[in-house]
């Protein structure tokens, strides 16, 4: 009968997140590793057979199935426009522990691209996340161009304030662009319409 694990999958995926978060791709060693999860080498090594380049690919997917339930998921359902964005505003609050997270997307690149392993995937999870907000900014009344580019840079805005406050040791950044997203996002006063709501205003 085969040994239980001394820790679940799920939670030894979220503090695989949280040694990579914190100290990078590159810069996690297998003792980081070992000392985040609890597990001795021997026994990560058994889980995960690819070594750091799996257990990195694995924290990447888990993250990118979180991000589809909780972030893209509202901003493409039906309902008040409103409450959808002030549900991606609370997520992304959680997500990123109110700025104290580092940006998972960031700390598994490379210097360059084409060196990092997971390039093809980062790539595919920004475009997803700017396609949906795009999507929800053109539903909001904005054309398809404009919503592109207030998407990509809502987007930028996002991991850059990520950025700015683990320089700063502040998640003041962080949270300034949550308090701001929406603006941001479709325009002054921040107030998302529905379909609905824009005939009924003509």
């Amino acid at each position: 009968m085969p040994r239980p694990l001394s820790i679940e999958d799920e939670e030894l995926i979220d503090r695989l997140s949280h040694c990579f978060r914190a100290v990078g791709y590159s810069g996690a060693s297998l003792a980081d590793l070992s000392e985040a999860t609890g597990l001795s080498k021997a026994a990560l090594y058994h889980r995960f057979p690819g070594g750091k380049r799996q257990m990195a690919a694995e924290v990447l997917t888990a993250a990118g199935e979180w991000y589809e339930a909780h972030i893209l998921a509202p901003l493409r359902a039906d309902g008040e426009p409103a409450d959808r964005l002030r549900l991606v505003v609370r997520q992304l609050d959680r997500f990123y522990a109110s700025g104290r997270e580092a940006c998972l997307l960031n700390m598994l690149s490379a210097p360059r691209s084409e060196d990092s392993p997971f390039a093809a995937a980062i790539k595919q999870m920004f475009e997803t996340l700017i396609l949906a907000f795009a999507g929800f900014a053109e539903e909001s009344g904005q054309s398809p161009d404009v919503a592109r580019a207030r998407a990509e840079r809502v987007v930028a805005m996002l991991h850059g304030s990520l950025v700015l406050s683990r320089g700063l040791a502040s998640n003041a950044p962080f949270k300034n662009f949550l308090a701001n997203l929406a603006e941001d996002l479709i325009g002054p006063g921040g107030k998302p319409t529905s379909a609905s709501q824009r005939r009924r205003s003509r």
